[in-house]
């Protein structure tokens, strides 16, 4: 029988064909990098297959159905804990604000190791890039997203900080911690 990581990569490949981030890089390098970074906290195939499979969801035509179909409820549990109700009835920029509070507030009330994983995989890779853009690029970087305000970037990534306490131990959480700092603290502290 074929690993559930191994399906899970296939199938989020299929999922994000085609698809770009931001920069211009195929969007499956983020899924793939953030189960690499949760691979340096766990082995766990579950939690592995759903870092691969966080944006699918959200992102693809996918359904929560399908995923768990294919994977089982607790990779399905834990990939709605990353997927954000995007409102598409409603312009993004509109919505932004409240969908960040909606998910803080789900990762706020879960005290799952694997759901404060899925997210530390998730937003290391964000800011990572975030990093490798702003210090390249400059501030250009905020007309990207659909909040272009520098400081409610730092309000997210940095109430992320705060939550994640709980894997303060952990390398990951430390290059987080590290990185948002570098970049945000100017805008926290202007």
């Amino acid at each position: 029988m074929e690993d559930i990581l191994d399906r899970a990569i296939r199938f989020a490949v299929k999922a994000h064909e085609g698809q770009l981030r931001k920069d211009g890089s195929p969007f499956i390098l983020h899924p793939l990098e953030d189960a690499a970074i949760v691979g340096t906290m766990t082995n766990d195939r579950e939690i592995l297959a759903a870092a691969v499979l966080h944006d699918t969801v959200e992102d693809t035509d996918v359904t929560p159905e399908e995923i768990r179909e294919n994977f089982g409820d607790r990779v399905y549990t834990l990939v709605m804990h990353e997927t954000e109700n995007k409102r598409p009835a409603v312009p993004p920029e509109e919505t932004w604000r409240i969908r960040k509070e909606e998910s803080l507030a789900s990762l706020a009330k879960s005290d799952d190791p694997a759901v404060q994983m899925l997210w530390l995989g998730d937003k290391l890779s964000n800011m990572r890039a975030f990093h490798r853009y702003y210090f390249s690029k400059g501030e250009d970087i905020f007309n990207r997203f659909n909040n272009k305000d520098p400081k409610a970037h730092a309000w997210y990534y940095g109430t992320i900080v705060k939550l994640l306490q709980p894997l303060a131990d952990q390398e990951a959480y430390q290059e987080y911690r590290r990185l948002f700092h570098e970049v945000f603290d100017r805008f926290l502290n202007p």
